[in-house]
Protein backbone atom coordinates (compact mmCIF):
# COMPACT_ATOMS: atom_id res chain seq x y z
CA UNK A 1 0.00 0.00 0.00
CA UNK A 2 3.18 2.08 0.69
CA UNK A 3 4.14 1.73 -2.51
CA UNK A 4 0.95 2.48 -4.74
CA UNK A 5 0.98 5.85 -2.23
CA UNK A 6 4.61 6.66 -3.25
CA UNK A 7 4.24 6.36 -7.06
CA UNK A 8 1.00 7.78 -7.09
CA UNK A 9 2.68 10.96 -5.27
CA UNK A 10 5.30 10.93 -7.74
CA UNK A 11 3.19 10.37 -10.27
CA UNK A 12 0.97 13.68 -9.56
CA UNK A 13 4.34 15.65 -8.78
CA UNK A 14 5.29 14.87 -12.25
CA UNK A 15 2.14 15.96 -13.54
CA UNK A 16 2.12 19.17 -11.71
CA UNK A 17 5.48 19.70 -12.98
CA UNK A 18 5.68 19.32 -16.77
CA UNK A 19 1.91 20.48 -17.21
CA UNK A 20 2.20 23.64 -19.08
CA UNK A 21 -0.72 26.02 -18.66
CA UNK A 22 -2.48 28.53 -20.97
CA UNK A 23 -3.20 31.93 -20.11
CA UNK A 24 -5.64 34.35 -22.33
CA UNK A 25 -4.75 37.70 -21.16
CA UNK A 26 -7.28 39.62 -22.48
CA UNK A 27 -10.00 36.99 -20.87
CA UNK A 28 -10.95 36.00 -24.54
CA UNK A 29 -10.73 32.43 -24.51
CA UNK A 30 -12.41 31.35 -27.24
CA UNK A 31 -10.13 33.35 -29.57
CA UNK A 32 -6.83 31.65 -28.30
CA UNK A 33 -8.70 28.66 -29.17
CA UNK A 34 -9.89 29.79 -32.53
CA UNK A 35 -6.02 31.20 -33.11
CA UNK A 36 -3.99 27.99 -31.64
CA UNK A 37 -6.52 25.65 -33.64
CA UNK A 38 -5.95 27.48 -36.90
CA UNK A 39 -2.33 27.19 -36.62
CA UNK A 40 -2.57 23.46 -35.59
CA UNK A 41 -4.77 23.22 -38.49
CA UNK A 42 -2.38 24.07 -41.24
CA UNK A 43 0.22 21.47 -39.24
CA UNK A 44 -2.35 18.75 -39.11
CA UNK A 45 -3.26 19.42 -42.96
CA UNK A 46 1.06 19.36 -43.89
CA UNK A 47 1.45 16.50 -42.13
CA UNK A 48 -1.40 14.29 -43.45
CA UNK A 49 -0.91 15.77 -47.38
CA UNK A 50 2.57 14.52 -47.10
CA UNK A 51 2.47 11.14 -44.56
CA UNK A 52 -0.93 9.81 -44.08
CA UNK A 53 -2.42 9.46 -48.01
CA UNK A 54 1.12 8.78 -49.15
CA UNK A 55 1.07 5.59 -46.77
CA UNK A 56 -2.79 4.63 -48.07
CA UNK A 57 -2.08 5.21 -51.19
CA UNK A 58 1.08 2.75 -51.11
CA UNK A 59 -1.13 0.20 -49.21
CA UNK A 60 -3.54 0.26 -51.50
CA UNK A 61 -1.38 -0.37 -54.42
CA UNK A 62 0.29 -3.27 -52.96
CA UNK A 63 -2.94 -4.85 -51.61
CA UNK A 64 -4.28 -4.32 -55.52
CA UNK A 65 -1.72 -5.87 -57.14
CA UNK A 66 -1.44 -8.69 -54.78
CA UNK A 67 -5.17 -9.16 -55.35
CA UNK A 68 -4.42 -8.51 -59.43
CA UNK A 69 -2.16 -11.70 -59.04
CA UNK A 70 -4.32 -13.65 -56.64
CA UNK A 71 -6.99 -12.92 -59.26
CA UNK A 72 -5.06 -14.01 -62.40
CA UNK A 73 -4.28 -17.29 -60.72
CA UNK A 74 -7.40 -18.11 -59.55
CA UNK A 75 -8.55 -17.52 -63.26
CA UNK A 76 -5.93 -19.62 -64.80
CA UNK A 77 -7.18 -22.37 -62.00
CA UNK A 78 -10.98 -22.16 -62.45
CA UNK A 79 -11.18 -20.06 -65.55
CA UNK A 80 -13.55 -17.16 -64.02
CA UNK A 81 -12.67 -13.67 -62.84
CA UNK A 82 -13.71 -12.56 -59.25
CA UNK A 83 -14.28 -8.87 -60.13
CA UNK A 84 -15.71 -7.26 -56.72
CA UNK A 85 -12.11 -7.33 -54.68
CA UNK A 86 -10.07 -5.68 -57.51
CA UNK A 87 -12.67 -2.98 -58.50
CA UNK A 88 -13.08 -2.16 -54.50
CA UNK A 89 -9.15 -1.60 -54.08
CA UNK A 90 -9.27 0.22 -57.59
CA UNK A 91 -12.17 2.67 -56.38
CA UNK A 92 -10.60 2.91 -52.75
CA UNK A 93 -6.88 4.08 -54.53
CA UNK A 94 -8.39 6.06 -56.82
CA UNK A 95 -10.73 7.77 -53.59
CA UNK A 96 -7.62 8.23 -51.40
CA UNK A 97 -5.40 9.37 -54.27
CA UNK A 98 -7.95 12.46 -54.88
CA UNK A 99 -8.94 13.27 -51.72
CA UNK A 100 -6.66 15.95 -50.67
CA UNK A 101 -7.89 18.12 -53.30
CA UNK A 102 -11.44 17.59 -51.54
CA UNK A 103 -11.12 16.40 -48.04
CA UNK A 104 -9.99 19.94 -46.62
CA UNK A 105 -12.95 21.75 -47.92
CA UNK A 106 -15.53 19.14 -46.85
CA UNK A 107 -13.54 19.43 -43.43
CA UNK A 108 -13.57 23.31 -43.12
CA UNK A 109 -10.05 23.85 -42.87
Amino acid sequence: MKKKLTAVCVLMAAVCLFAATAFAETGDVAGVIQSTWQSAAQQIKTVVNTVVFPALDLILVIAFFVKAGTTYYEYRKHGQIEWTGLILLFAGLVLTLTAPLYIWTIAGV
